[in-house]
C-alpha cells in the first residue's frame, strides 16, 4: 500500500517572523527588567487592578447593553420610515445618521488651508506656536500625571500620613468632561461640516479611549514613568504586526530596521536600569499586562476614528461625540461604584490634588486642540517630529524631577530608540516625495 503523504507546513514570511521576534524579545525584557518605581503602598483586594476594571468595564455595560437592544430595535422596526413623533429627530440622530448629507461633494472641509500663501515669517511664527503650545501641554501633562498617581498628598496638620489617590477613572473622566466642553464651544463658534454618522458610532472609539487612558494612568502604580514613555514609542512593532496578520499589509524594509532599532534601544534601558531595589514579579507584569492592554486599546481606538471620517467629519466634531460618550460611561460608571463622591472628598481633604487634576485637564484638552491645529497647518510629519521631540524632554524632565536613575547605557538604549523614530518620520517624507503612499500613517496621540 502506498504511504500517505503528510503535508508540507507552509513556511512562516520571514518579515512576520522578524516582527514577532522583536515583539517577543520586548515582551520578555519589559517583563524580567523594568525599571521599578518605589514599591505600592498594600490595598484591599477591591482596590486591586484587575477587579477595579472588570468593575469599570461593569458599570459601562449599564449603558452598552440597552444601548445596544434599542438600537437592534429600531432597525428592526424600520424606523426610519415608519417613526414619527418629538422624539424621531433623536433616533434618527443617534441610530441612523445622515450619510446622504455627509457624504456629499459639494460642502467644502473646514480643515481646507483657504488662508492663502503666508510669509516664511508668518509661518515660522505659527510653528513655534504649534510647537510651543505642543510641548508645554503635554510635558506639563506628563509631570502632573506622574505627581497625581506616584506620590502621596499629605494633610495640614504635622504628622499625619499622607494618602495617595488610587482611581484613575476620575481622572479619566475629569479630562473628558472639560475637552467636551471645550469641543462644544469650539463648534459652537466656528463654521462645522452638517454631521451626518450616526452617534453611537463613537461609543466604540469612547469605550477603547477611555480604557487605554485609564491604564496609561493604571499602569504608574507599578513602572515608572520613562518606562512607559518608552513603551508607548515602541508600539509600532505590534501595530506592524497587526497589520501584517490582519489585513495584510506590506511594510517597506527601512519599517522592519527602525522596528528593530527600536525593540533594541527599549531593551538597553530596561536591561540597564534593573538592577537596585525591585519590585515583586506581580507588579512587574501586572506593569507589562496594563502596559499591552494600552497598546490594543489605542490602536483601536486609532484605526476606529479612521473609519468614522468617511463621513466627512472635522477633527474637533470627531473630539466633541468621543467625549460625549466618554463623560457618559465614567460617569455612570463612578456613581454606580460611590467612587465619584469619595473622589470629591478626596479633593475637599487636598485642595492641591483639585487644583492638580483641574490643570492636567486642561492641557489634555488644549493639548488635543493643538495637535488638530497642527496638523492641519502643517501636516503629520512636522507634528510627529514635535511629539517625538515632547517623548524624549518628558524622559528628562521626570529623571531630573522625581529622580529616575538611567545609566549610561540606558542613555544610549533611550538615544537609538528616538532614532529610530526620527528614521522613520524621514523615510516616510521621503516616500512621499517620490509619489508613493507609506505603509502606515501617523497616529494622533491620545491622552
Amino acid at each position: 500500500m502506498a504511504e500517505l503523504k503528510q503535508p508540507r507546513p507552509r513556511k512562516a514570511d520571514p518579515q512576520t517572523t522578524t516582527i514577532l521576534r522583536s515583539l517577543l524579545l520586548l515582551v520578555v525584557l519589559l517583563g524580567v527588567s523594568a525599571e521599578d518605581p518605589p514599591p505600592p503602598a498594600q490595598v484591599t483586594w477591591t482596590e486591586f487592578w484587575l477587579v477595579r476594571f472588570v468593575l469599570n468595564i461593569g458599570g459601562y455595560a449599564t449603558i452598552l447593553v440597552p444601548g445596544f437592544l434599542l438600537i437592534q430595535y429600531f432597525k428592526r422596526r424600520n424606523y426610519l420610515e415608519t417613526g414619527r413623533g418629538v422624539c424621531f429627530p433623536v433616533v434618527k440622530s443617534c441610530v441612523f445618521g445622515n450619510e446622504s448629507k455627509s457624504l456629499s461633494a459639494e460642502e467644502p472641509s473646514p480643515s481646507a488651508r483657504g488662508d492663502g500663501d503666508p510669509s516664511t515669517t508668518q509661518q515660522a511664527f505659527k510653528l513655534l506656536f504649534c510647537a510651543a503650545g505642543l510641548q508645554i501641554s503635554y510635558l506639563t501633562w506628563g509631570v502632573l500625571q506622574e505627581r497625581v498617581m506616584t506620590r502621596t498628598y499629605s494633610f495640614s496638620e504635622p504628622g499625619t500620613p499622607g494618602e495617595k489617590f488610587r482611581d484613575s477613572q476620575f481622572l479619566v473622566f475629569m479630562n473628558r468632561i472639560l475637552a467636551l466642553t471645550v469641543a462644544g464651544v469650539y463648534c459652537a463658534l466656528t463654521k462645522q461640516p452638517r454631521h451626518g454618522a450616526p452617534m453611537y458610532k463613537y461609543s466604540f472609539a469612547s469605550l477603547s479611549n477611555i480604557l487605554s487612558s485609564w491604564c496609561q494612568y493604571e499602569a504608574l502604580k507599578f513602572i515608572s514613568f520613562p518606562t512607559q514613555v518608552l513603551a508607548k514609542a515602541s508600539k509600532v512593532i505590534p501595530v506592524m504586526l497587526m497589520g501584517k496578520l490582519v489585513s495584510h499589509k506590506s511594510y517597506e524594509y527601512w519599517e522592519y530596521f527602525t522596528a528593530v532599532l527600536i525593540s533594541v534601544g527599549v531593551s538597553m534601558f530596561l536591561l540597564s536600569n534593573g538592577g537596585g531595589h525591585r519590585a515583586s514579579g506581580v507588579t512587574t507584569f501586572s506593569g507589562v499586562v496594563i502596559l499591552a492592554g494600552y497598546i490594543v486599546f489605542d490602536s483601536f481606538t486609532s484605526n476606529w476614528q479612521d473609519s468614522l471620517f468617511k463621513y466627512k467629519m472635522s477633527s474637533v466634531q470627531m473630539m466633541f461625540g468621543v467625549n460625549l460618550f466618554s463623560c457618559l460611561f465614567t460617569v455612570f460608571s463612578l456613581l454606580e461604584q460611590g467612587a465619584l463622591q469619595d473622589s470629591i472628598r478626596f479633593m475637599s481633604r487636598h485642595p492641591d490634588f483639585a487644583f492638580h487634576a483641574a490643570l492636567l485637564s486642561v492641557c489634555s484638552a488644549f493639548g488635543q486642540l493643538f495637535i488638530f491645529y497642527t496638523i492641519n497647518k502643517f501636516g503629520a510629519a512636522i507634528f510627529t517630529i514635535i511629539m517625538t521631540l515632547r517623548q524624549a524632554l518628558a524622559i528628562l524632565l521626570s529623571c531630573l524631577l522625581y529622580g529616575h536613575p538611567v545609566t549610561s547605557v540606558g542613555a544610549v538604549g533611550v538615544a537609538v530608540v528616538f532614532l529610530a523614530l526620527f528614521l522613520r518620520v524621514y523615510a516616510r517624507g521621503r516616500m512621499k516625495k517620490k509619489g508613493k503612499k507609506a505603509a502606515d500613517a501617523p497616529v494622533i496621540q491620545k491622552v
